[in-house]
């Protein structure tokens, strides 16, 4: 609970995972079906950069405003999160709104499309709630985000995506992050789901992938980039997304997106790129 991420918003993992995010909203809104957005560790929904927190850690220069002073060059797979960017920030070229995952979400929504926000901080979600309050499309709750997984799992939708983005305070994170994915698939195996992990322990993060293939379930993805060669453990070395059910052709895309990131990010000559931890017939890559 001491975990807040206004210190951290728009930092180099943030632009990671709020690229493919886009990207993936953008493919579900591409057919006219109503999709469902389950956000289960939401935060505040919109950080300022220029404010106390974010300034004291500096991430967002080597982050967020790195990338849009490269933006030229990326691939049209950024083209989601840039475009949000810039409506978020009126066009200006220093970008000092920016949005969470639950912004993201709501910025890529459409009138029959659903999210629903969970976030066990009191502050956080009163702060959520405030962000959403005239919003008939969006639900807060105030609840331990595991448990939003049974509670509101299956959704009335068909379609839809659960993004899973724990703080990692918890030794056991890891675990519960495959336990959760696990119970989430039983209820709702036809949903997408996009769950982040920091890369440190390359070690662990292995025994997180095995894990994640022991589980059987198929058409998972993971994919990473990183800015160092993870040999240290007590520092943050990249940022890693699993993605379960990605849409067509993300193999191809995030292959060409992600290491145009880490150029646009001078993010250093880390391991990046994507591979199949199960394939389409639930048989490890």
């Amino acid at each position: 609970m001491n975990y807040r991420h206004a210190f951290h918003a728009g930092n180099a993992a943030d632009v990671m995972k709020h690229a493919v995010l886009a990207w993936v909203l953008e493919r579900l809104r591409g057919k006219e079906a109503p999709f469902f957005v389950l956000d289960t560790h939401a935060g505040i929904g919109r950080y300022d950069l220029d404010d106390q927190a974010a300034s004291r850690t500096g991430e967002a220069l080597r982050g967020v405003r790195r990338v849009i002073a490269g933006a030229s060059a990326l691939p049209d797979a950024a083209r989601p999160y840039l475009d949000l960017l810039a409506r978020l920030n009126e066009g200006a070229t220093t970008v000092r709104h920016y949005p969470g995952s639950p912004l993201i979400t709501r910025m890529m929504m459409r009138g029959q499309d659903r999210l629903l926000l969970a976030e066990l901080h009191a502050e956080d979600v009163q702060t959520l709630r405030n962000l959403f309050r005239t919003d008939a499309q969006v639900s807060v709750h105030h609840m331990d985000g595991w448990l939003s997984l049974k509670a509101h799992l299956p959704p009335k939708e068909r379609r839809g995506l659960v993004v899973i983005d724990p703080p990692f305070e918890a030794p056991d994170e890891y675990e519960r992050m495959v336990a959760a994915l696990v119970l989430a698939y039983r209820r709702w195996a036809t949903g997408q789901y996009l769950l982040w992990y920091p890369v440190k322990d390359r070690a662990a993060v292995w025994r997180f992938h095995q894990m994640l293939e022991d589980t059987g379930i198929p058409k998972m993805l993971s994919a990473e980039l990183c800015w160092s060669d993870d040999d240290r453990s007590d520092r943050l070395n990249g940022s890693g997304l699993i993605l379960v059910n990605p849409p067509w052709k993300t193999e191809e895309t995030l292959s060409d997106l992600l290491p145009a990131l880490q150029t646009a990010l001078a993010a250093g000559t880390g391991p990046v790129g994507c591979r199949w931890l199960r394939d389409e017939t639930g048989k490890p890559a």
